[in-house]
Parts: C-alpha cells; structure tokens; sequence
C-alpha cells in the first residue's frame, strides 16, 4: 500500500499530539496519582531512609508508572494489577487462600492468574524489595520501590477487585477511569496528603490481603453512587469536551466529576492517603526486615539514562483495556516503554 506525503505527515502529526497528552489519563489511578502517590510517600520515611529516597524522588515518581507500561509488553504483568475477586463468589474476597502455594493447590495457576493475582503478587514485590536492601542493590532498591509503590495503588482501586471493572456488566461503561483518573486530575491538589509516619507492618501478607478485602468492600458504594447521580444529570451536563493536545476530548465535566467526589464522601481522597501510607509502611517494613542497612545515595548516573528498552506487544495491545477513552487508546503504543529483570527469585514470576 502507498502512502501520500501529506497522510505520512498528518499521521506523524498525530502520533505526536498523543505522545504529549497527559498522561493522568491513562491506566490504573491515572499516570498522574500513581506518581504523585509514590512523592507523598517519601515525606512518611524516617530519618535513616528518607535522605536515600529524597535523593531519588524524582525517579521514583515518575517511575511509578512503568508497571502500567509494562503490562503491554510483557507477558504476565496485567494479571499483577487486579484481582476479580467476585469471579470465585460473592463473598470470596473472605474466604480465598492467602497464600500462593495454598491458593494454586484449591484452584490450579492458570485460574488464578486468569482472574486476577495482585495481593500475591504484591506480596512478591515486596520481598523483593527485602532482597534487594540486604544486598544493598541500590538500582534494585530504586526500581522495586518504585513498582511496590504502583501494585499498592492499585491494590486501593475499588474496581481492581470486580469483574465488573469498567461497568462493562452494568451499563456504567467508563467508570474506571472516571473513578481514578479524572477525580484525581481535577480534585487532587485540594486533598490533604499529611498522612504521618511509616509504621512497621508486623505481617505484611496478610496486611496486603486485608487491605484489597476492604477494598473490595467499597465496590458497591462507587457503582452504585455513579448510577445514582446519573439517573438525575442530563447527557449534556454530565460530560463537556476540553481540548488535549489539539484533540476536543469528551470527558466527565467537573460539575459532575465534583457532585460524584461529593456522593462518595470523598472516597477517592480517602483511599489515595491510604495508598500512600501503606506505600510508605511497606518500603519500611522491607528495610527493618533487611536489617536495616545503610542506603547510600550515591547512584550511577548511567542507571538513569541508559535502561533496556522492550517493544510492546501486538497482542496485548488492547489486554484489560478500562480508559474508554479513545483518543489515548495508543498512548501505551508511542510512549517510551523500559523493561527490567525480575528482581530475586520466588516461586510466582510474571
């Protein structure tokens, strides 16, 4: 097939505007809360380690998104960020194996990770983290940091943990990334991040499960509440368009972005703080249990301007798609993609 000059350029022009449009409009909690969830946490670290991560905070925001670039390109990384808990029952978020090798023996590996395998696997990335502080890996330390900071984000994502995760079973298609992309892009500088000291997590597998189980508890509250005010907005009040990049976007308008906030009692601010501390009681917990080592600042620079880069996949090109946006339906696609080893060893890889 031949292609004129002018549709090359026209299409090289597009590319470009999609690569430039914010990125809080893409993947889970938004690009934009998962890295400024991940800044907050520093502020929480005590005085032994906030030197290390304030030295590095930069890179461990902005790095907090790479477990969402990866689920494109990487074989086993979708199934890290969800678990639908309601495809083993109605209650099963209570009574389902906390541990891997008990849950693989009830209901085989390929199930599980069909449904969904975020508090066991970020229970393994928190091990991880252990692994690398008592070698006192730095890079490691950096990365794993960074990806605990994201599956703990979404581990606080109400529909992280249904089948019904876009409202696709419910008429209310768009809701994710309504729930935590745009109530955070327009509401998050007005909501209190002082969330205190990290605190040691004395169990932190059975923490993880029982943040997701309480997680999972507001499921109800954020569908329901969207199908509520719907039911009394207009079409023509309930979205507007805003221009992104040289696109008219149609989003959710900020009158109902705001009366949803309202209707949930500010649930997403809510569920952000808590995100936030466990992040930061996690990265602690992980340099107790290692012995607490010193965590030198002093980084190669090389490290930060010379990692592996991967190509995404054809056929995860559209793996566990909850934007419902279309014109950043391609962002993972033109954006930067970086790939790293599997830090450690354990008995559940990606």
């Amino acid at each position: 097939m031949i292609f004129s000059r002018g549709y090359l350029c026209r299409a090289l022009l597009l590319l470009l505007i999609m690569a430039s449009l914010p990125l809080a409009h893409v993947s889970a909690w938004g690009f934009y809360a998962h890295k400024r969830i991940n800044y907050q946490a520093v502020f929480s670290l005590p005085p032994e380690m906030i030197g290390f991560y304030k030295s590095h905070i930069q890179y461990i925001s902005e790095n907090a998104v790479n477990p969402d670039r990866r689920r494109y390109a990487v074989k086993g990384e979708a199934e890290k960020h969800f678990l639908d808990a309601d495809a083993y029952g109605d209650s099963a978020i209570y009574t389902l194996p906390r541990y891997w090798e008990d849950a693989v023996a009830v209901y085989g590996e390929d199930s599980l990770r069909a449904h969904g395998i975020a508090p066991w696997s970020t229970y393994q990335t928190f091990l991880q983290l252990v692994r690398a502080m008592q070698s006192r890996d730095t890079k490691a330390i950096l990365r794993i940091s960074a990806d605990l900071g994201h599956y703990v984000g979404d581990i606080h994502v109400p529909l992280h943990t249904t089948k019904n995760y876009n409202g696709q079973l419910s008429g209310q298609y768009g809701i994710h990334a309504f729930w935590e992309s745009r109530i955070p892009e327009l509401l998050a500088d007005g909501f209190d991040f002082f969330v205190g000291k990290a605190t040691f997590v004395e169990n932190p597998q059975l923490a993880i499960w029982k943040v997701i189980t309480n997680t999972h508890e507001a499921v109800d509250s954020v569908l329901n509440a969207e199908r509520e005010l719907s039911a009394t907005w207009p079409e023509h009040k309930k979205y507007s368009y805003e221009e992104r990049g040289g696109i008219n976007t149609r989003v959710h308008s900020k009158a109902f972005t705001m009366a949803y906030q309202s209707m949930l009692d500010g649930q997403v601010e809510r569920q952000m703080r808590k995100t936030i501390k466990f992040t930061a009681d996690l990265w602690y917990t992980a340099w107790i249990n290692a012995g607490q080592p010193s965590l030198s600042p002093s980084v190669d620079m090389d490290f930060f301007e010379q990692q592996e880069k991967f190509a995404p996949l054809k056929e995860l090109e559209n793996i566990r798609e909850h934007e419902g946006q279309s014109d950043t339906s391609l962002l993972p696609w033109v954006n930067t993609h970086w790939k790293r080893k599997e830090e450690g060893s354990g008995t559940l890889t990606g």
